[in-house]
């Protein structure tokens, strides 16, 4: 068996060989070696090598599955060796990767690509777990085209105020040296980012922003502003590692991706939050591709997209009982 790959020409290599990518999966899924059913937990089935799949050892439905199943995944005929390669491009580009670039390299249809995306960027959504603490930077953004760039009769249709009114908020909370929660919040207005800054962030801990007035009254955090009209920083006083992360958003967002409806650009704040957040290890040490990889199918069980969920035809509480 050759070595697990550590770029993306030796990852194209390995994966394309279906054993490859089933032992690659099972060392990640189960990795204490034993096989459960995802359908009833038993942890005794029967591997069926001609066809890559278990059967459970008891009768019930869905007892015969394969790796995919319990996955971002499942019901995709489409083969390991094009998904692998697919999660290693997406977690590791950092500007991330077009659906048109995955349907010329992978051989799939543009709407294959598109949906493929989609299930990956939610397999690397994650887990926030504790609250966040120490040094914290608040900042919030506005994600929307620009107006000098649509045709007239478009900006006339999409353009119906100034400043952020047909955009999109997004809100981003910072703990230096360790990790960002990005988040799409409804307004800038106090209830909405307070809530978001009470949620994430540990009391007492220090608390940056910007002048913005709704960030008054966080007064059980050490709370100090930054006026960004006189100055950018003072001191340790600053939002410069959330303004930095926009950055690397919006230039995925305006370069890579061109247009994200509303509706969808939760997903691309996790995806570009997934990358932000693993470019380093718990030691400070910079991750290679292969494990920021590693991490991302670490990630990919318990989760499911359909098509109608993803599309709005369905809500996920509906789609868990089809």
């Amino acid at each position: 068996m050759a070595s697990e790959p550590s770029n993306l020409q030796e990852a194209i290599l390995y994966f394309a060989d279906a054993d490859n990518c089933l032992i690659y999966l099972m060392a990640r899924r189960w990795p204490d070696g034993i096989v459960t059913c995802p359908t009833c937990g038993r942890n005794n089935p029967r591997y069926i090598a001609e066809r890559r799949v278990w059967q459970c050892s008891i009768k019930h439905s869905q007892r015969q599955f394969s790796i995919k199943v319990g996955t971002i995944f499942e019901d995709s005929p489409l083969g390991l060796d094009k998904w692998l390669p697919a999660v290693w491009l997406l977690s590791n580009c950092k500007n991330g990767i077009s659906s048109y670039e995955i349907h010329r390299d992978l051989s799939v249809t543009q709407k294959t690509a598109w949906f493929m995306l989609q299930r990956i960027r939610l397999g690397l959504q994650s887990e926030n777990g504790g609250k966040l603490g120490g040094e914290v930077e608040a900042d919030e953004t506005f994600i929307g085209g620009k107006a000098r760039n649509m045709h007239k009769w478009k900006r006339a249709l999409k353009i119906t105020g100034t400043g952020g009114k047909d955009k999109t908020a997004v809100m981003g909370i910072l703990e230096r040296g360790g990790k960002v929660r990005t988040s799409v919040v409804p307004n800038r207005k106090k209830h909405a980012l307070q809530s978001a800054v009470r949620e994430h962030v540990e009391a007492g801990s220090a608390l940056y922003t910007d002048a913005l007035q709704s960030y008054n009254g966080l007064d059980e955090f050490q709370h100090q502003v930054v006026h960004h009209a006189v100055e950018y920083a003072r001191g340790t006083v600053h939002t410069n590692g959330m303004e930095n992360f926009w950055s690397l958003l919006k230039r995925g967002l305006n370069g890579t991706y061109i247009s994200v409806e509303p509706f969808h650009l939760f997903r691309y704040l996790d995806e570009q939050t997934f990358r932000y957040n693993n470019r380093k290890d718990d030691a400070g040490a910079k991750l290679n591709d292969a494990d920021r990889f590693d991490i991302a199918i670490r990630q990919i069980t318990g989760k499911r997209l359909t098509w109608k969920e993803l599309t709005g035809k369905e809500t996920p509480r509906q789609a868990e009982t089809v």
